[in-house]
């Protein structure tokens, strides 16, 4: 029986939070390079991903738009911008079979 690739994403709430799940993606990554991460940041994440120092894991990670606009900030590349906030992107993909990890 083949298994599929592992599909994970990562909630990063707080700049503690971005910085374990950059390193669990890096990690996760490394061990099975045929899975699919997604980073997730809102609340306090979202100003830590922007003002820290460009990082690996920077093109798997998406920004919550409503914390943006709290913040009043833009997303910068190579980050991403979700189409929806935070809450309903991670139920969404869940949805879709990604497991969830709370970084």
């Amino acid at each position: 029986m083949t298994q599929q690739p592992l599909k994970v994403v990562l909630h990063a709430p707080t700049a503690m939070a971005l910085q374990r799940a950059r390193n669990n993606a890096t990690n996760l990554r490394r061990s099975a390079p045929d899975s699919e991460v997604r980073i997730i940041a809102n609340a306090e994440a979202v100003a830590a991903a922007l003002d820290a120092a460009p990082h690996e894991q920077d093109s798997v990670t998406y920004l919550c738009p409503n914390t943006l606009d709290r913040i009043n900030r833009s997303c910068r590349e190579p980050l991403n911008l979700l189409d929806d906030p935070a809450v309903l992107a991670i139920a969404r993909l869940q949805q879709e079979g990604w497991s969830y990890i709370r970084a």
